[in-house]
């Protein structure tokens, strides 16, 4: 719902606020396609109608074309600006939590496995090499782990001297969860309930990782989460300067 970035996202789901006139989702999406991946399945709860209508008019609201009025006819368009997509609009909830989502949503599930991220993170993650990592390992699930910027400036003090200063460093020791998963199809079976309280990141990761069975894939590069309003001026003015590391797609 995006309850912290209200300034944005008030009249809009938190997945279609913009980065550089396109919805956040849009800039998930190509990363995914940019390593082959063309079939999504996006698990919708809050004002999905309004996804829904981004992607029926996908075509009318990102091409130039001509519509003439007086003679009726069909729009002309003049730009091809066509993603390869096959999108299943998957309604699982108004308040449905995380793990509940992708119960409600497994019959769409048609792969021996499958990648889950959130609608509000970005970077520049080398999903081909998670794919790789995740099939050599054996593990039912995979997890990339990030480290994040830190939201409040560093410094280094030698007594009552400050010897080095540093704005939003990105935190070198700890990883934390950036999304980007990558599930064997038995997790849906194994771990997952219909319950709708029930988090991922609660029991049923919590236990995947207890029975060794949960990877980590170590991304050391760009990754932002959109949770404030701070941060969606930020991913923007990264955008508006040409410095979007997670633009990966020509």
């Amino acid at each position: 719902m995006g309850t912290r970035l209200r300034e944005a996202s008030e009249r809009l789901p938190k997945p279609l606020v913009d980065i550089g006139g396109r919805p956040i989702l849009w800039h998930v999406m190509k990363t995914y396609s940019h390593y082959g991946f063309r079939k999504f399945v996006l698990l919708l709860g809050y004002k999905s109608e309004l996804i829904k209508q981004y992607f029926l008019n996908y075509r009318t609201l990102t091409a130039d074309f001509t519509l003439d009025l007086g003679a009726g006819e069909p729009a002309v368009f003049h730009t091809n600006e066509v993603e390869d997509w096959c999108v299943t609009f998957a309604e699982t909830g108004l308040t449905t939590a995380t793990a509940a989502r992708i119960f409600r949503a497994a019959k769409y599930l048609d792969a021996p496995r499958f990648a889950v991220t959130y609608g509000d993170g970005i970077g520049d993650v080398r999903i081909d090499d998670l794919l790789a990592q995740h099939e050599r390992s054996g593990a039912v699930g995979t997890v990339t782990g990030v480290h994040p910027s830190s939201r409040y400036g560093e410094m280094h003090v030698t007594g009552e001297v400050v010897t080095e200063f540093n704005e939003k460093p990105t935190l070198a020791t700890g990883w934390v969860n950036g999304g980007f998963f990558l599930f064997e199809r038995s997790f849906v079976d194994d771990y997952l309930v219909d319950d709708q309280d029930e988090m991922l990141e609660h029991r049923p990761l919590q236990k995947l990782a207890r029975d060794g069975k949960l990877g980590v894939f170590e991304h050391k590069g760009f990754w932002m989460g959109m949770d404030t309003f701070r941060d969606w001026t930020e991913l923007n003015r990264r955008w508006d300067t040409g410095d979007a590391p997670w633009k990966v797609w020509a």
